[in-house]
């Protein structure tokens, strides 16, 4: 097994080149750092597989488009360079960052213009392997007003907002939040939220409140195969707390079962028999790449 990846010795990708990331610079003028003006997407890869390489395309095409940014690579280019960057940054469990902006302007002006190419940047960052038994132990999460943009469908780099909302949860001495908007739960802070009815898997509704997420696909699909009755609807904030289970999903922490919700035991404190099942058949998912 290859070691982890390190910063001293990581190859990123620049705008063409390859260089190590302590030689990685960008313009103060480019609109990614001035603006927040682009887009990004983290793609898993195990055993050398990407999980979904072509879910994670699609949406990055679709935030490319939110933002009216043209799309600078064919999807079978952009599989060939992220062959590339993992070729250059050997190890087992990875993930690639991609971040796309819409590049250098000679003046800070919000106003959009043609002819200025965008700014590529990829990396590979190290996965830890999920601990399946202390992850069993669950998460504590407290609900907070979601005061984001109604925007959050596409995956921006204009994060600033998602780190308030964590502080706030950092400051409640807890791991996550669950986000909630006139009084309908829309998701975590990176992550988005299932509860568990019964026998039922019930999330919210994608559309402009949340950002979907691949993670999200992989466990509705699973739940279709598994025939898990699933139902996608708006989630009341008090709803929560009647919750048999409760699960925070996202690509890099994968299925996060809260047990404690403001001050509240959910599933009596301890991770339920659905996370359980659902945990087992992500596991196949991820050896076999799909």
């Amino acid at each position: 097994m290859s070691s982890p990846i390190s910063a001293a010795r990581q190859t990123v990708y620049l705008n063409g080149c390859f260089l190590p990331l302590a030689e990685a610079k960008i313009s103060v003028m480019d609109r990614g750092f001035l603006f927040g003006d682009g887009v990004y997407e983290v793609i898993p890869v195990f055993g050398h597989k990407l999980l979904r390489g072509d879910a994670h395309l699609r949406r990055l095409q679709h935030s490319l488009d939110r933002i009216s940014l043209q799309n600078p690579m064919s999807d079978s280019d952009w599989m060939q360079l992220f062959a590339r960057v993992l070729e250059k940054n050997p190890g087992e469990n990875r993930a690639i960052y991609l971040q796309i902006s819409r590049g250098v302007y000679p003046s800070r002006d919000l106003t959009v213009k043609s002819g200025y190419p965008a700014t590529i940047f990829m990396m590979v960052l190290p996965v830890k392997e999920i601990d399946l038994a202390l992850l069993a132990k669950g998460i504590k999460a407290i609900t907070i007003e979601d005061f984001r943009w109604d925007a959050c469908d596409i995956k921006s780099t204009s994060l600033v907002a998602s780190v308030m909302l964590r502080q706030q949860a950092t400051r409640a001495k807890v791991e996550d939040a669950v986000l909630v908007k006139h009084g309908y739960v829309t998701e975590g802070t990176a992550s988005n939220l299932f509860l568990v009815d019964g026998n039922t898997l019930i999330t919210p509704p994608t559309g402009h409140q949340l950002l979907s997420g691949i993670t999200r696909e992989i466990i509705l699909d699973l739940a279709t195969e598994n025939n898990i009755p699933v139902i996608q609807r708006p989630v009341s904030q008090q709803a929560l707390y009647h919750a048999d289970e409760i699960w925070l999903a996202s690509s890099t922490r994968e299925i996060a079962p809260v047990v404690k919700l403001d001050d509240q035991l959910i599933s009596k404190g301890a991770a339920g028999p659905m996370w359980q099942r659902m945990m087992g058949w992500y596991q196949l998912q991820k050896q076999a790449g799909r």
